[in-house]
């Protein structure tokens, strides 16, 4: 059982934050609940305090005997803050200790993770951006604010990270507490994620199991790292990432040309969608209905290789990351299948993972075999798959040719 503190900000999101302390205490995790006084304006204590099932800590003069100003922060494995309000990340960045919260940040040996939350005006003036600087300088992860409806009518970048986003990337610091390095900064990464659809008619369609969980694990992961982050997904019913550009797509050829169109100007591209091989070469403008005879062949016809593609036009400073869902055969398993695939498609990296039999498709967690053109080969075991993301991103920032380093 890891020990959390949560400490919430004096933000209206901080109701958004009950379902992130639902998700969790769910989740098996010890959570102290450390709200400051403007956050219990918003909700109050016996909110947190039947959420976590445990006493809210909010007064650095309670309790004093065991002074929790000290221990909070000692024995913590995980801080999150949510949200981390304009006020909060300055008072965070200045060192100041004026309540329990900001006491229990200055104690904290473990990673600290703030979710913000402001109006657009206050995240982009400059002092914030300093604060953020500083913080993320300190090696506390400072997420990028989701983009969408703020207070009242306006929208605009600012708003809190969906909890299950959040909740995904605690995870993984309590997995490794390293995963969140800030060493994507100035880098534009593309990930492509889902799972493509191909019509026979206005009802049907050919497609897959792909849910797009890991092409969104790594669109989150590389935005926490610092990327500008394209997101390709295909037919995908999750929460966009905070911090990403998502650009939605049904085909494979739609999304073919969307990646084509981001990759021109990435630093790496990362293709998770499962892309169908094929596509029904025509498709009926009505309903196709039983008529009492047999039915007729579908034909089909070859869709577009989208990383064959990429491999063509490739610069020289760009990294390639290909996924292989595989299972094994006669001719081979599925890590021989998998190298294979590697030299012939000619991409930096190829991860490999097994499918079916409840594997991969459709499941929170994931294990792969991360193979390197270079002859490396990295194994991750059975995880959350932000796991997997983050060692997809480890090798990815390896590759990144440094700014103004001849390209090889």
């Amino acid at each position: 059982m890891s020990r959390i503190v949560l400490g919430v900000g004096g933000g209206i999101a901080a109701y958004k934050v009950a379902d992130l302390l639902r998700k969790l205490t769910e989740a098996g995790h010890e959570v102290t609940v450390v709200p400051t006084a403007a956050a219990l304006e918003f909700v109050g204590v016996p909110t947190w305090a039947a959420l976590s099932h445990r006493a809210v800590a909010s007064d650095v003069w309670a309790g004093a005997q065991d002074v929790p100003h000290v221990r909070l922060g000692r024995e913590a494995d995980l801080v999150v803050v949510a949200p981390a309000t304009a006020d909060l990340l300055a008072r965070a960045a200045h060192g100041l200790a004026d309540d329990l919260l900001t006491n229990t940040l200055l104690t904290a040996r473990c990673p600290v993770l703030f979710a913000p939350a402001m109006h657009t005006e206050m995240w982009e003036h400059a002092a914030t951006v300093a604060n953020v600087g500083t913080l993320r300088g300190r090696g506390a992860i400072v997420l990028e604010p989701a983009t969408g409806r703020l207070t009242g009518a306006d929208t605009g970048k600012g708003r809190l990270p969906e909890p299950v986003e959040i909740a995904a990337l605690a995870e993984l610091l309590l997995h490794r507490a390293d995963a969140l390095p800030h060493d994507l900064a100035g880098r534009h990464v593309v990930v492509s994620a889902g799972g493509t659809r191909e019509p026979l008619d206005p009802v049907r369609f050919l497609g897959n199991r792909s849910s797009g969980r890991q092409g969104y694990a790594l669109a989150a992961v590389a935005a926490a790292r610092g990327a500008r982050v394209t997101l390709v997904a295909a037919n995908v019913e999750l929460p966009d990432p905070a911090g990403t550009e998502v650009v939605a797509v049904t085909g494979a050829r739609d999304l073919c040309d969307a990646v084509l169109a981001a990759a021109a100007v990435a630093d790496a591209v990362v293709m998770a969608a499962a892309v169908a091989d094929f596509r029904p070469s025509s498709a009926q403008d009505h309903k196709i209905k039983k008529d009492g005879s047999a039915p007729a062949p579908i034909a089909l016809s070859e869709n577009p290789d989208v990383l064959a593609e990429l491999v063509a036009r490739r610069r020289p400073d760009q990294v390639l990351v290909g996924f292989a869902a595989e299972t094994g055969d006669a001719a081979g398993s599925v890590l021989e299948h998998g190298r294979a695939k590697l030299a012939r498609k000619g991409c930096d990296l190829l991860v490999v993972n097994a499918v079916g039999d409840g594997q991969a498709f459709g499941r929170p967690d994931n294990a792969a075999v991360i193979l390197g053109a270079d002859g490396s080969e990295q194994a991750v075991g059975l995880g959350p798959k932000t796991v997997l993301a983050a060692a997809v991103c480890d090798a990815i920032a390896a590759r990144l040719v440094p700014p103004g380093a001849a390209t090889r």
